[in-house]
């Protein structure tokens, strides 16, 4: 089939896990007979928007459309596209469009894409029109199982990835970033990089983070992201007397070269879809010390290539962190996690996605 028409809503495009697979999985693509656009309702950052539009796909953004409006101009953009294949992120949009799209005289093929295991707002409308879908993907076998795919008549499980070369390109650079940083040559660097949102739990990282820089004052934190509790977790910090310690860098630009230049990825979330800097550490050989939540197990193995941690345990959190610093330890964890970068490389997915999109065009359906 050629000149197959796709169309790839998402709500917003920021720095999120979803967003991001999105991004590397088109940025991926061999493109040789599908013609992508991605619509989005809103661009919080204009560097994923850039990366697209400098590879050659068409970005439709909704950011200046009234609140009000946007979503019927949503429906009206996706149905002027035409698409061949329509495949929805995110769930607001995906309760709109299914059921107004199935009734247009020429139809896409309808997929959804699930990035996490849980909806918590819109989880029974999207239910209620899960099954309009012709096919549901799953990113991980957690996600598969969950609650957020409950309805769907036709599952599919894909791992996602990243770009594995360029991650060993930047963790061959890591020096450069931390010079940039002002990382001192002896520190131990721990970074995370996470939105500060309720799930994340970053509060309960920095009640771990003061219980490690007391038995390896080496130790130094580093915080990316953005969120409405950046400040917050900025304050506590603080009450915490860990200033030195721990830095709350904000939002930065390609944070996916932070993550290569550490020495250990640490993620203290409640839950979690398919984490995409898991992937990108795993992809630049950095450990990866973490809770027990959503896809995380799906990616990393304890003692092999990081160590998990039950969530909500800043004790537990803290003696993984501790374990997985010592110099043995942590040698045979970065080796486990170089060994693991083949199952995370972005190119077979989006080879993946491609055969999907062609097969449901072409009549494939549920």
């Amino acid at each position: 089939m050629s000149d197959l028409r796709v169309c790839e809503v998402v709500k917003t495009l920021d720095m999120g896990g979803a967003e991001v697979l999105l991004v590397e999985r088109l940025l991926c693509a061999p493109k040789r007979t599908v013609d992508y656009t991605v619509v989005c309702l809103r661009a919080s950052t204009g560097e994923l928007v850039e990366r697209l539009r400098s590879a050659g796909t068409r970005v439709v953004d909704l950011s200046g459309c009234p609140r009000p409006l946007v979503y019927p101009r949503l429906v009206a953009t996706v149905r002027g596209l035409a698409p061949d294949v329509l495949n929805v992120h995110s769930p607001a949009p995906g309760i709109v469009l299914r059921p107004l799209v199935r009734l247009a005289a020429r139809r896409p093929a309808l997929v959804s894409t699930v990035h996490c295991e849980r909806w918590p707002l819109t989880m029974r409308l999207d239910r209620l029109t899960r099954r309009l879908d012709d096919c549901t993907v799953a990113v991980s076998p957690v996600v598969a199982r969950s609650p957020a795919v409950a309805g769907a008549r036709r599952v599919r499980t894909r791992m996602h990835g990243v770009d594995v070369g360029e991650q060993r390109r930047r963790a061959a650079e890591a020096s450069l970033l931390r010079r940039e940083c002002g990382v001192p040559e002896d520190a131990f660097v721990l970074a995370c990089v996470a939105n500060f949102r309720p799930q994340k739990n970053h509060r309960l990282l920095v009640r771990a983070a003061a219980e490690v820089v007391r038995r390896r004052p080496d130790a130094l934190f580093l915080l990316a992201g953005d969120g409405p509790l950046r400040e917050e977790v900025v304050r506590e910090v603080a009450a915490r007397g860990l200033g030195e310690h721990v830095r709350v860098l904000g939002r930065f630009p390609h944070a996916a070269r932070l993550v290569a230049a550490a020495d250990l990825l640490v993620l203290s979330s409640d839950y979690e879809g398919l984490p995409v800097v898991v992937m990108e550490a795993l992809a630049a050989g950095v450990p990866v010390v973490s809770t027990r939540v959503g896809g995380v197990p799906d990616l990393v193995v304890s003692g092999r290539n990081g160590i998990l941690t039950e969530p909500g345990s800043a004790s537990g959190l803290a003696g993984a962190i501790v374990s997985a610093m010592e110099p043995g330890t942590h040698r045979e964890l970065r080796t486990g996690a170089l060994d693991s970068a083949a199952s995370v490389d972005m190119a077979g997915t989006a080879e993946w996605f491609e055969e999907l999109y062609e097969e449901l065009a072409g009549g494939g359906r549920a």
